[in-house]
């Protein structure tokens, strides 16, 4: 590399030894003739092994020339070879070379290829000059990034390079500042005031601090600014010094059984705290141990890089239900430095669970299932009961059962029991015996979730079950029920009301039948207990409180001769037809007047009759026949249920009983001779005080009186 730059340098400008002989000599410019060299980074440099020749020339023999390198460990032998001092790991990047003498000051840059990247500084962007030229504007104060390999062992301090001042007088002096020098962490960097060499005082953690920012400057002896101040890189070395770490110690993953080879279950990841951009931090991920090893140790593989965990084994042997174990566990292993066997290592278990597919049907354990059930009872007869090999915590495994035949009048259900999988047939409506001895149903069985493509429910997934009702001794059946019949009121004790008719069910027995009155509220009725005739025993009477809307209900029963006898009611309904048996009576009873004419000295008053239309309204509200009453007062009609009762002179203030004739529409019609009462009050500012009325006066003494008071007149 070096002579492929020389060449190229005397294509450029001057005439090197072993160029063309008839090329022309140019003007020599004092100081290196190439100005950047290259040379390979593999792994270190080997002590006094030449890396290669600088071409420096001061177009003067070369007389009394000094060279320093940036890096201490490394210089410039009189042959213009570049040796290392010692055996060298930590060269960084890039070198700088200085040489002087009386005829040239200048400098070069040596770029160490594989090295680990560091700054991308280069010699022109340290010393701010652009593009060199033949003749240039130099500054005189040059500070190299450094670099200093973590965890470094005593004795400190230690050297890791120099600042290169080519205007460096006596009384000048080299200044360190900055964080890491002056600043918190103070002491941890020092440079020699005289020679510029910049040492570390003590071991650096590069995971704690990966760079430091320093700054140099000179001055002179009472400390004013002579340059500067000039930037100073110092970058830690990444050193080999963390383990991978996974973020946790136990890692779950699933894959479904049957899953084709390849598939991916779960990524592995561990952390690395050394350099990223280092080996020190490239992991290599490895499966170390899977246990069991059954069917084969080698079920599964890791991409060494991305940590991914994918399934080896074929599709077929991934089947959850012939594999000796649900889950997997895996022991990974993350290892730094690319996997290499010098790399440091962590360890996390992972997990795998072969998760289930509704691969397998449902199948019955028995073809056909049989049960008895007694005539008129409900409730569960039979559990069906099934094997599935999926996963019982799944859908594919949890049963669903269905009756598909056999059932027409819905007359059972099936469920399945959460508890055990198993199907609970139930009669949901009462068997009949007579009606149907045995009952064959057909039940299939499936699935919540459904099958696989390549699976079918086949002929175990359908069973028979053969039912079989056992004969109960059932009570008679009343026909119709209710019996309706309309009777009149008041017919006479011992009328003919209806004639029961209770049959037995048990058709198949040869059974009698007796009845008898089970709830009769009025004690009205009687019942032949061997023909069933229903006659009264007392008068009916609409108006009874036991009746209810013209009706009235009575409840019969009817028992058998069977072992054990066995007993059914029904309901006798009697509409009553009204007879005119029941007078209207005055409504309200009471009636309250002034005792000046002149003021309130009418009431309104009404009729009421217990019996129903036609035999009620329309109502005549008349006077009693007594001599004299109509002269005091008077009834006009307002209704045909409503008059007003008027009072027609001035009364004193007492309570008077006015006789009243009531009488209704009926056929025949009935009157009632009643009597109202009626209160005289004094009457003030519209209040009524009706309080400490003397006692009745009856409405012969009001008619004596005025009898005497018109004779007096006479």
């Amino acid at each position: 590399m070096f002579w492929l730059e020389k060449r190229q340098w005397c294509q450029r400008e001057i005439v090197c030894t072993g160029a063309q002989d008839d090329a022309e000599e140019v003007a020599c410019s004092p100081g290196f003739q190439v100005k950047q060299y290259q040379v390979e980074y593999d792994g270190g440099f080997l002590k006094d092994q030449p890396l290669l020749k600088v071409v420096f020339d001061d177009c003067a023999e070369n007389q009394d020339v000094s060279f320093e390198v940036s890096h201490p460990d490394f210089l410039i032998d009189e042959d213009l070879n570049l040796v290392p001092r010692r055996d060298v790991i930590d060269s960084g990047a890039v070198l700088f070379v200085h040489g002087l003498n009386a005829h040239a000051d200048d400098m070069a840059q040596v770029d160490i290829m594989g090295a680990p990247p560091r700054s991308p500084q280069t010699l022109r962007e340290i010393v701010g000059l652009g593009d060199i030229t033949p003749y240039r504007t130099k500054r005189s104060l040059l500070v190299p990034p450094m670099f200093v390999p973590e965890n470094q062992r005593a004795p400190f301090p230690r050297s890791i390079g120099k600042v290169i001042s080519y205007d460096m007088k006596d009384d000048h002096y080299f200044r360190l500042t900055g964080k890491g020098a002056d600043q918190d962490p103070k002491g941890v960097f020092s440079i020699n005031r005289r020679t510029g060499e910049v040492a570390v005082s003590r071991a650096l953690d590069r995971e704690a601090i990966a760079f430091y920012h320093l700054q140099v400057s000179t001055t002179d002896m009472s400390g004013n600014l002579v340059e500067g101040p000039v930037d100073l890189d110092v970058y830690i070395i990444d050193q080999n010094d963390n383990r991978p770490i996974f973020k946790e110690s136990r890692y779950s993953g699933e894959v479904l059984e049957g899953s084709p080879s390849g598939t991916t279950v779960m990524t592995m990841t561990a952390l690395d705290a050394d350099d990223p951009n280092t080996d020190n931090a490239v992991l290599r991920y490895i499966i170390l141990r899977q246990s069991p090893e059954k069917p084969s140790p080698n079920m599964f593989y890791i991409d060494p890089e991305r940590g991914d965990i994918i399934t080896v084994i074929s599709p077929s042997q991934l089947d959850r239900e012939t594999l000796p174990t649900t889950q997997y566990e895996l022991e990974i292993v993350a290892k730094d430095m690319a996997g290499s066997e010098v790399g440091l290592t962590g360890t996390a278990t992972a997990t795998i669970t072969i998760t289930d597919r509704n691969d397998h049907a449902p199948e019955f354990t028995h073809s056909l299932f049989q049960a008895s059930v007694d005539e008129g009872s409900t409730g569960v007869v039979v559990n069906l009961t099934v094997d599935d090999r999926d996963d019982p915590a799944t859908g594919g495994f949890r049963a669903m059962y269905s009756i598909i035949n056999g059932d027409p009048n819905q007359s059972f259900e099936i469920h399945t029991n959460p508890d055990n999988n198993e199907g609970m047939l139930s009669v949901v409506k009462p068997l009949d015996y007579e009606s149907s001895m045995f009952h064959t149903l057909m039940i299939r069985v499936e699935n919540e979730d459904p099958l696989v493509p390549d699976v079918i429910y086949g002929p175990s997934s359908t069973a028979t079950v053969y039912i079989a009702v056992q004969d109960v001794n059932e009570g008679p059946v009343f026909f119709p029920d209710p019996l309706m019949v309309t009777k009149w009121e008041n017919i006479p004790v011992g009328s003919f009301v209806a004639m029961l008719n209770a049959t037995d069910p048990d058709f198949r027995q040869i059974q009698s039948v007796r009845y008898g009155v089970l709830r009769d509220p009025a004690g009205w009725l009687s019942v032949n207990p061997v023909k069933g005739m229903v006659n009264t025993t007392a008068t009916l009477d609409r108006e009874s409180p036991h009746v209810h809307n013209n009706r009235y209900s009575a409840v019969f029963m009817a028992t058998d001769n069977g072992n054990p006898p066995a007993t059914g009611t029904g309901t006798l309904i009697i509409t009553l037809q009204d007879e005119n048996d029941n007078a209207p009576y005055v409504v309200p009873s009471v009636a309250r007047m002034c005792e000046d004419a002149k003021e309130v000295n009418v009431a309104v008053i009404g009729a009421r009759d217990k019996d129903i239309h036609p035999n009620t309204d329309p109502f005549k509200i008349e006077l009693g026949k007594q001599l004299g009453l109509e002269k005091t007062w008077k009834i006009s009609r307002i209704n045909n249920t409503h008059s007003q009762i008027m009072l027609l002179h001035s009364l004193q203030r007492a309570n008077y009983n006015v006789p009243l004739v009531l009488t209704d529409s009926g056929f025949p019609p009935l009157t009632n001779n009643t009597e109202l009462k009626v209160q005289v009050c004094t009457c003030k500012k519209n209040r009524m005080d009706c309080n400490g009325a003397v006692t009745p006066v009856t409405d012969l003494l009001l008619l004596l009186s005025l009898l005497t008071l018109s004779i007096l007149c006479l």
